[in-house]
């Protein structure tokens, strides 16, 4: 039927627009044509047209091409071009397809099926410009082109979305309102910026539906995602009122509440999505771990992650439950009822070691390090050879200066994934922790192997190196770490205190340090690390007032820091005041030689 169909209105794209008096014949015979011969080769041009046709509906435009090739050598109608562009375009010939069209165009410029095809041959070859420019042509002629405007608003979308705009405005004085219509111009209107003439247009949709409650979330997450809580809020509580089951509102709304910190409220609205039968248990479970993951970092979370968690106990015997309760056990300090808990999960979950690893690492991340030992001590007992929970629980010791325990961890974390990075970078760390400097170069220059610019651990190796006082090594890699990352502040900073204790490039060590400290102004190392320059530099002042600051962001009880302002305030004429500095932190170092040395000669 559809090739029937074609067949019938093939004749009509011959009529007025062809020049056969110009087509050569097979001989090459260039003279006049009689009518009768005129109307041969057009019966041909006809035949050959409809083989054509015959074989694009049969997917074969190669052979419709031969086909319509043929054809034109009788008639060179624009219709003929047509067809060869459409073939091409449809074998992504692009370059012949573009030239047939503009032929059919040249041959009739108000003709909106080829404009419209020569729109799609240059979309299709990223010439976004050029294929507005042909439909452009086509509403010059045609103002009433609904498709044509919806085509063209749609190119201008991404790279002129006022344009687009003002095309789709246009489409709605036609069309008058129309739902895909307003909310593209929302969308456009919200990316740009422009949120009241976004709301417009989702309002004036609501107008033409107001019951509809898809609608109604579509606007509700428009006012969410532009922090218009109120509206939003207003909206989601004409629709609970009317259907109180709707879980997907209820959850929309206690996101809000959680946007606005307000945990409790919605709590309330996720613990009547849990009691509500055929509630998935992952849904609950992730909604009570978005709970507890808050509440490692604000504590005053946890009674509702509690809650949450006892609810969904009370209807299920899911080992995961069991998991969380447990850590929220180990938070309140009740490691009893915590161990207990943990029973039931290595009863009943001895193969699952993913949420161990997740719990463990959220501890970790969260920087509790003392309850992702507990957790991982744990999982140890079930999974002793794998690679994560031997690498958490290591890192959780170390964390804790724990050194000599989390070395056997590390250790095994190392032998079990030879090549991770951040296993060898711990171990290596944790080695020279222990004094063990050699064997953490080792491990250090094993990582860098993997991941040579990671500037993380060519610092920690610099900083090694200075410790084995293998000094051109250390500045060496210093010198590395920083043409990776010139800004990096703990190298900065420790690379500046290395040249400052041996009196070194002092311009360029407080050049350094000067990052390091614009980088964190508060961190007592770096606060020293500046005085201690400005110290070697001869500036007491300056010194003075940098590792006094030192000092009460926290380093009272620390000895450098008391040592080295003892040796500010001696070198300032404070020579009893420099003394009592020096005792205190004999007290806290006593095998420091060097301050021996002060204290007994009162002098530096």
């Amino acid at each position: 039927m559809k090739t029937y169909l074609k067949l019938i209105v093939i004749p009509l794209l011959f009529l007025g627009c062809s020049s056969t008096e110009e087509i050569t014949h097979d001989n090459n015979n260039t003279a006049n044509i009689s009518e009768t011969d005129s109307v041969a080769l057009k019966q041909k041009a006809i035949g050959h047209f409809v083989d054509g046709t015959v074989a694009e509906t049969n997917g074969d435009y190669t052979g419709a091409i031969l086909e319509f090739t043929e054809a034109l050598r009788y008639d060179n109608s624009s219709g003929i071009y047509y067809e060869l562009a459409r073939n091409h375009l449809a074998i992504n010939k692009l370059a012949e397809a573009l030239k047939y069209a503009k032929l059919a165009v040249n041959n009739d410029s108000t003709n909106a099926d080829y404009l419209d095809l020569m729109s799609d041959i240059y979309l299709k070859a990223n010439a976004v410009d050029s294929a507005a420019i042909a439909l452009e042509k086509i509403i010059e002629h045609d103002s009433t082109s609904i498709e044509t405007y919806y085509k063209l608003a749609r190119i201008y979308e991404d790279s002129k979305p006022l344009k687009a705009i003002n095309i789709y405005e246009k489409l709605t004085k036609i069309i008058g309102p129309d739902w895909n219509v307003l909310i593209r111009v929302a969308e456009l209107y919200e990316k740009l910026g422009y949120k009241e003439e976004a709301s417009q247009s989702l309002e004036e949709l609501l107008a033409i539906d107001p019951s509809n409650i898809a609608l109604q979330k579509l606007i509700i997450d428009f006012y969410q995602r532009n922090n218009k809580f109120d509206e939003a809020m207003k909206m989601l509580n004409d629709i609970i009122e009317l259907t109180p089951d709707d879980l997907d509102a209820r959850q929309k709304k206690a996101q809000i509440f959680i946007q606005q910190n307000d945990w409790d409220s919605a709590a309330k609205e996720y613990k009547y999505i849990m009691l509500q039968p055929n509630v998935p248990m992952d849904l609950k479970v992730g909604i009570g771990a978005t709970y507890f993951n808050k509440a490692l970092s604000d504590s005053s979370v946890f009674p509702a992650a509690k809650d949450l968690f006892l609810s969904i106990d009370k209807d299920t015997t899911y080992w995961e439950v069991k998991l969380y309760l447990g850590a929220i056990a180990i938070s309140e300090g009740k490691d009893s009822l915590a161990i207990n808990y943990f029973k039931y999960v290595t009863e009943n979950a001895r193969w699952n070691t993913d949420a161990w690893i997740r719990l463990g690492g959220l501890y970790f991340d969260n920087r509790k390090y003392e309850e992702a030992e507990k957790i991982m001590r744990e999982a140890i007992e079930l999974f002793p050879y794998d690679f994560t929970v031997n690498l958490i629980l290591g890192l959780s010791l170390g964390q804790q200066s724990k050194n000599a325990e989390a070395k056997d961890y590390l250790k095994k974390a190392v032998d079990l994934n030879t090549s991770d990075v951040n296993a060898l970078s711990a171990y290596g760390f944790t080695l020279s922790q222990l004094g063990e400097n050699e064997e953490a170069v080792q491990y250090l220059r094993r990582a860098l192997i993997i991941d040579p610019q990671n500037v993380n651990l060519l610092g920690q190796l610099g900083l090694i190196y200075n410790n084995m006082d293998m000094m051109a090594e250390s500045d060496s890699i210093y010198e590395k770490a920083l043409e990776v990352d010139s800004t990096n502040a703990l190298v900065n900073n420790n690379y500046a205190y290395s040249l400052s204790e041996r009196g070194l490039q002092l311009e360029r060590a407080l050049r350094m340090v000067k990052l390091a400290v614009k980088a964190d102004s508060l961190n007592s190392s770096y606060l020293d690390t500046i005085g201690w320059v400005y110290f070697k530099l001869s500036k007491f002042d300056e010194a003075h007032y940098y590792i006094k600051k030192a000092i009460d962001q926290g380093g009272e009880n620390n000895a450098v820091l008391l040592e080295h302002l003892g040796d500010v305030m001696f070198m300032q004429g404070e020579k009893d005041q420099a003394m009592q500095l020096w005792e205190k932190a004999l007290k806290l170092d006593s095998s420091n030689e060097v301050l021996k040395q002060k204290v007994e000669t009162g002098a530096i």
